[in-house]
């Protein structure tokens, strides 16, 4: 029981956040804060570098299921994107290097991961609920953010916003 009455509160509380978010003119674009990241593999992102594409920003860590159920589409997203200008970023929040580490040796992943140590965007974001996916447009305006799981479906939405579409998205 009390766990029913706290995921009611939950979910209540996600929607009056979300509220204000449906009902923002379209009109109304947001720039991006100015950041900076560095990925594990010594690349490094900041929004002069990454002007002229768009960018998806997924906040996630080890411990999330909604986060590991995500991370096939995303990566499958950031595939198929990356040649049409988008640049994935997956930020890893709060959990050491070692830990990250020995996650992704078991479940590998295919985009850029960056460490929340070689960046300030968690902070930014306020990354504290997971998953957390942010889309910039070529421009450096924030498009969308959404927190929780939003499948293919609502990633794909968040991505054609930005200007990003693919041939699958003429069917829906």
């Amino acid at each position: 029981m009390a766990c029913s009455i706290t995921l009611r509160g939950v979910l209540c509380g996600v929607l009056i956040a979300l509220a204000p978010g449906l009902m923002a003119d379209s009109r109304d674009k947001e720039p991006a804060p100015h950041f900076h990241a560095v990925t594990t593999s010594g690349e490094r992102f900041t929004n002069d570098s990454v002007k002229g594409k768009v960018v998806l920003l997924e906040f996630w860590t080890t411990w999330c299921p909604y986060c590991f159920a995500d991370a096939p589409v995303v990566d499958k997203l950031g595939k198929e994107f990356e040649p049409k200008g988008m640049v994935l970023l997956a930020i890893n929040v709060g959990e050491s290097k070692k830990k990250v580490k020995k996650y992704l040796e078991e479940h590998p992943r295919s985009c850029r991961i960056v460490l929340m140590e070689d960046t300030n965007l968690a902070a930014m974001y306020q990354a504290n609920v997971y998953p957390i996916y942010v889309v910039i447009d070529r421009e450096g305006n924030i498009i969308g953010t959404r927190r929780g799981s939003v499948g293919e479906r609502g990633l794909r939405r968040m991505l054609a916003d930005a200007g990003l579409a693919s041939p699958d998205d003429d069917d829906s």
